[in-house]
């Protein structure tokens, strides 16, 4: 499954994204749920991972490659700094064991995922 999910500046997540198929890529998902026009309607800058580039301006993506030239490492750096917030978030979110290996339609791990987000607000 693939399951959008947006954190605040406090690893705190808002909102998650109904489930699509697991082949979606996160880049398609995104536009399917209208989270790059909202960005960008907003005016409201998001980190990514490298993955989704060609995203559009709101959306702020690494460097790509080995060998990249100073300038470009200095860029990466502040950028892993604050999209490790929301990489912890996604720990605590993968920490439920219902969504690890979910093996039912998308419309049922939909209302699983919406269970488990009030679960995970009402335990934090």
């Amino acid at each position: 499954m693939n399951v959008q999910v947006l954190t605040d500046p406090f690893g705190r997540l808002p909102w998650v994204s109904p489930a699509l198929p697991g082949a979606t890529h996160d880049l398609a998902a995104a536009r399917a749920h209208g989270i790059i026009d909202a960005l960008t309607e907003a005016e409201l800058t998001c980190w990514a991972d490298k993955a989704d580039r060609g995203a559009g301006r709101s959306v702020r993506v690494p460097f790509r490659g080995r060998r990249l030239k100073r300038w470009k490492r200095r860029h990466n750096t502040p950028h892993a700094k604050i999209r490790c917030v929301g990489e912890q978030a996604m720990t605590a979110w993968k920490g439920w064991r219902l969504l690890r290996k979910p093996r039912c339609s998308t419309n049922r791990i939909t209302d699983i995922v919406k269970a488990v987000l009030v679960l995970h607000h009402a335990s934090a």
